[in-house]
């Protein structure tokens, strides 16, 4: 702007009333430029921050959405079980049990023994009175010397017609009949003979004696009782017992029948003897499977020296591995598919694959598997029903309750 502009304008660059001047021009375009400059850089301050911050927010967004995705879970390794016993019901029996019955009719004369005597083999146990089969022994042996007489008297009247055959006396006709005779008569002394045997035989039978040795289990006559030949509708005099050793009945379920074999060790206890067991062996099994009840009849032999255990007691009886050892996991590993059971298992790279798996035993917070899982592998703990093949997960050992172990840590897994 020059003078004569402002004189145009009245401006005066001097002002004489007062004395003051008026600032010179450069400087306000000086002061301008300033503020303009500052005013830029407040500008471009506020739109780096803004545009920092925006970077940053959506950073933190992107790593929130990374993290969020990540699926942590639990994994467990599965345990070994060991074998087990297995407790079925049995019943004892003495190695040899019999009921003896009387052989001949008659009536009790004397008894030797009662409940809970042992005996010995051959030992007299009772006397019986049979005046019917004396009479009847008396008779045959007088029969048979009867025969015999007549006997005699045949084979000399043979002898002589044998002589006079030779001088044609008689003939041969007459011969014959005489040798007929005497043939007969050998044939009549032979039965008697018989006949007499058999009633001694009977005679012998008033005297019982035990079959064994062993205890008398029951006495069911007493003296002067009438006792009936036979075992049909008659009562036993007696009931003998072989209490050393004992045998062993018992029902085997048809799913414990293949681990069952002669020889094998069993342990039987009885809940009236209290922290007792007695070894035994399986001596005997059934070839087949009863079909009423599903279940191998096998017998154990039972050494029984002190008598403590008795024939006809309920006793309990262990089979050793008769329960395969299975790998257990937790129960609330598994996983319910269209396809069947399955357990989520983590390999080292945190991908995820389902087992098909197959139950052996339910134990409520365990479950026993039969297949499907390896003592290695790392079962996941509570899966989601989305986890499925393929999935890459973040796993931490779990501390198992009873149904698995802590699974080791792959690398890069979580601590």
């Amino acid at each position: 702007m020059s003078e004569k502009h402002h004189a145009e304008l009245a401006i005066p660059e001097h002002d004489p009333a007062d004395g003051r001047q008026l600032p010179p021009r450069h400087g306000q375009f000086r002061r301008a430029k300033i503020v303009l400059i500052v005013v830029a850089l407040l500008l471009v301050a506020g739109a780096a921050r803004t545009t920092i911050s925006n970077f940053l927010q959506r950073r933190a967004v992107a790593n929130v959405t990374t993290q969020n995705a990540k699926q942590f879970v639990s994994v467990v390794t599965p345990q070994a079980t060991a074998a087990s016993e297995t407790l079925l019901p049995a019943t004892l029996r003495g190695a040899v049990e019999s009921p003896i019955y009387a052989r001949a009719t008659g009536y009790l004369l004397h008894r030797y023994v009662d409940i809970g005597a042992k005996v010995k083999q051959g030992q007299l146990l009772a006397d019986l009175d049979t005046p019917e089969i004396d009479q009847e022994l008396a008779q045959a042996i007088a029969q048979r010397n009867q025969i015999n007489a007549s006997l005699g008297l045949a084979k000399s009247s043979l002898d002589r017609w044998q002589q006079l055959r030779q001088r044609d006396a008689v003939s041969q006709q007459e011969l014959d009949e005489r040798q007929s005779t005497y043939t007969q008569g050998v044939a009549n002394l032979a039965a008697a003979d018989a006949n007499v045997k058999r009633l001694q035989q009977l005679e012998s039978f008033k005297r019982i004696v035990a079959p064994f040795d062993g205890v008398i289990t029951q006495r069911n006559v007493d003296v002067g009782d009438l006792i009936a030949a036979g075992s049909g509708s008659a009562q036993a005099m007696f009931s003998l017992a072989q209490t050393d050793p004992l045998r062993v009945y018992v029902q085997v379920p048809q799913a414990y029948a293949q681990s069952v074999s002669v020889g094998q060790p069993v342990v039987v206890t009885q809940a009236e003897l209290p922290g007792q067991h007695f070894q035994g062996k399986i001596t005997h099994v059934s070839g087949a499977i009863d079909v009423a009840t599903r279940s191998l009849q096998i017998e154990a032999a039972l050494p029984n020296p002190d008598g403590k255990l008795r024939p006809g007691a309920y006793v309990q009886l262990a089979l050793p591995g008769a329960v395969q050892p299975h790998l257990s996991v937790p129960s609330n590993a598994l996983l319910f598919r269209a396809e069947g059971p399955r357990v989520a298992v983590v390999d080292d790279q945190g991908v995820v694959h389902l087992h098909k798996i197959v139950i052996a035993q339910d134990l409520g917070q365990t479950l026993e598997l039969a297949d499907g899982v390896s003592p290695n592998d790392r079962v996941i703990v509570n899966p989601s029903d989305s986890v499925d093949d393929g999935d890459h997960v973040q796993a931490k050992a779990l501390e198992a309750k009873g149904g698995g172990k802590p699974a080791a840590k792959a690398q890069g897994d979580e601590s």
